[in-house]
């Protein structure tokens, strides 16, 4: 496109550069018009035929791309939760209670008292130790994390909300 603009350009300044040396003065006016109209056309004939081809292409594959970020995404979380606490208190844990404070509507900030009555309520006490976000380990690293099944579990406790 800067091509096509810079040659036309410089096609108007030839033609007007002949024009004053060969023609009449009163023609140097006529030429110049159709020089410059001839580029805009070429420009305008440049840009239907453009998006006429980005018509044409196949659409990106959005929803292939997105399942897979999610089944990458949910793999990853997998591994997370089957390896020690530390992994599950440092990416796991902020997860699921930012989820679990959605879904519920209770806030932490604003009643903590109630945020883990309804936690307690919800997912039960073997689950809401891990969902808790004030059950942090400072020892996780030797401790093994709850698994792919506790995972699930909580999960499942989530969409029923």
């Amino acid at each position: 496109m800067t091509r096509l603009v810079a040659l036309g350009v410089t096609l108007v300044f030839a033609v007007e550069l002949f024009a004053i040396a060969r023609l009449d003065r009163t023609d140097v006016l006529v030429v110049s018009g159709v020089a410059v109209a001839a580029v805009l056309l070429a420009v305008r004939w440049h840009l239907t035929r453009r998006a006429a081809e980005a018509a044409d292409e196949p659409a990106p594959d959005d929803a292939g791309a997105s399942l897979r970020r999610w089944r990458a995404r949910t793999e990853t979380m997998i591994s997370w939760s089957e390896t020690t606490r530390t992994d599950w208190d440092r990416r796991l844990r902020p997860m699921l209670a930012r989820q679990f404070e959605l879904a519920s509507g209770q806030r932490r900030m604003k009643s903590p008292n109630a945020f883990r009555a309804t936690g307690e309520m919800l997912f039960g006490a073997e689950l809401w130790p891990w969902v808790d976000p004030e059950n942090i380990s400072r020892t996780g690293s030797s401790e093994p994390g709850p698994g792919r099944d506790t995972l699930n579990d909580i999960l499942q406790r989530l969409e029923q909300i």
